[in-house]
């Protein structure tokens, strides 16, 4: 992966000790204390990887030098440092955590009050600043200090486990045993402390929150060898596995047979929509299989650019009260705007409550076979490269709203710049695996430049 920085309206970030030094976390943090609208502290949690330490003094530094208090919640959660926002009515929240990239990799994600990421305008307010270190600084006498919390774990299990959508006495009842694969940092403390309070049985793989990463970071089908085989070798109910920052989760059955990622969402919303419904949104590379779950449920689907932040905002006009993304990030409003494994394990659980097996659960969805590819970006410009594929997709129904997405019937390719990591992403769905090679081979062809770079 190119050494780089990532700059977004959502954060920012990069390699350290190449493109991430303390200078720039500081200076960041700086813009985002600055850019936050009102007064009032600022929550700061981080993942479990091994430079976090490093990284959430200098953030802290920064929020302070900009005269911000902090409110330091330690190791935790992506959705649970967002829920402390809300809790805390803070002016806003800081997540150090790189998701999916790489161990040497890490990030800042930016919060608004409300413990959403933030919206165009505000991202790029402290984008400005960072970049033209504008008014980043408070007089010596104004700088802020940091004050420890360490209920915010709490908080979040309180939210979750009083969710309408969750039985808990029933999901007791259930008695249900799951291995947990918890990527090594936060996950591996916050899913067991949740199924504990469900009446589960835990069998851990990879819960200390060390950083030392021993598999791929996204919870893809291809790397959750581990959790398979220890979910075989225990008879485990289902397995379990988060990112490192937990706002992602992915199943795998009794077998020990990954459902694979997009199932998440499909599953989470079929059983929410049981309990209540209304719209749902989800992002435009997420499966069709939330299309018949819509369809059966009688509700309208609305589709989005891929962010958590887009479909944040669309199920915010919509009044949404389900969704997320197929990357495993289950999204329900009743519990907080934000993708959060906790609340796709609950509402996992709460389908499984009268006997129903996880497997039960996902063969009751249709089919499709996906295929999720990333290439080197072209060195070119965007517009030439989208032409090509318009050229090699004509007569396709065409979304351009995010990169580009082509859709006949059940069969559809989104071809997409990555946001966080330098490459195009190329997924494709169609009702059999030989089609949906075809797809990405056919958009793979369209992103070669015609020299052959």
């Amino acid at each position: 992966m190119a050494s780089t920085l990532m700059i977004s309206v959502a954060g920012v970030r990069g390699i350290v000790g190449e493109t991430l030094d303390p200078a720039i976390v500081a200076r960041f943090s700086a813009a985002f204390a600055r850019a936050l609208p009102g007064a009032g502290p600022v929550v700061i949690g981080r993942d479990a990887r091994v430079t976090g330490p490093m990284v959430q003094l200098a953030a802290c530094a920064g929020l302070n030098a900009a005269g911000r208090d902090v409110i330091d919640i330690g190791l935790a959660t992506t959705p649970t440092t967002q829920m402390a926002v809300e809790h805390l009515r803070a002016a806003g929240g800081v997540i150090l955590t790189a998701s999916h990239n790489p161990a040497p990799w890490n990030a800042l994600k930016f919060l608004s009050g409300a413990g959403e990421f933030l919206g165009a305008a505000q991202g790029n307010e402290v984008r400005e600043r960072f970049e033209h270190n504008r008014d980043l600084w408070a007089r010596w006498d104004a700088v802020g200090n940091v004050r420890e919390e360490s209920r915010a774990l709490e908080w979040h299990l309180e939210r979750v486990l009083g969710l309408p959508h969750v039985d808990v006495p029933a999901i007791r009842r259930r008695a249900l045993h799951v291995v947990v694969d918890g990527c090594a940092s936060v996950g591996g403390i916050a899913l067991p402390a949740l199924l504990a309070a469900l009446g589960a049985r835990v069998t851990k793989l990879d819960c200390e929150p060390n950083g030392r990463f021993t598999r791929e970071l996204e919870p893809l089908a291809e790397h959750l060898s581990a959790l398979s085989r220890s979910v075989r070798e225990t008879g485990a109910d289902l397995g379990i596995a988060s990112d490192p920052d937990a706002d992602r989760a992915a199943f795998v059955d009794a077998a020990g047979v990954p459902l694979g990622e997009e199932y998440t969402v499909a599953i989470g919303t079929r059983v929410a929509l049981a309990t209540q419904r209304g719209p749902v949104v989800t992002n435009l590379s997420t499966s069709r299989m939330l299309d018949a779950v819509c369809e059966q449920a009688g509700v309208p689907l609305q589709r989005t650019p891929v962010g958590e932040a887009h479909v944040v905002e669309a199920m915010h006009a919509h009044h949404a009260v389900a969704g997320g993304e197929g990357n495993g990030g289950m999204i329900l409003p009743a519990a907080h705007h934000g993708r959060d494994a906790l609340v796709a394990m609950a509402l996992v659980a709460h389908g499984m409550r009268q006997g129903a097996t996880l497997r039960e659960l996902a063969d009751a969805l249709p089919r499709y076979a996906m295929i999720k590819d990333k290439l080197a970006r072209p060195e070119e410009r965007w517009e030439q490269t989208a032409m090509r594929l318009k050229q090699a997709f004509d007569g396709w129904q065409l979304d351009a709203t995010d990169g580009l997405r082509f859709a006949r019937g059940e069969t559809w390719v989104h071809v997409r710049p990555s946001g966080t990591e330098p490459v195009v992403r190329v997924i494709a769905e169609s009702p059999g695996a030989t089609g949906t090679r075809a797809l990405v081979d056919q958009a793979r062809r369209a992103l070669d430049a015609p020299d052959g770079r």
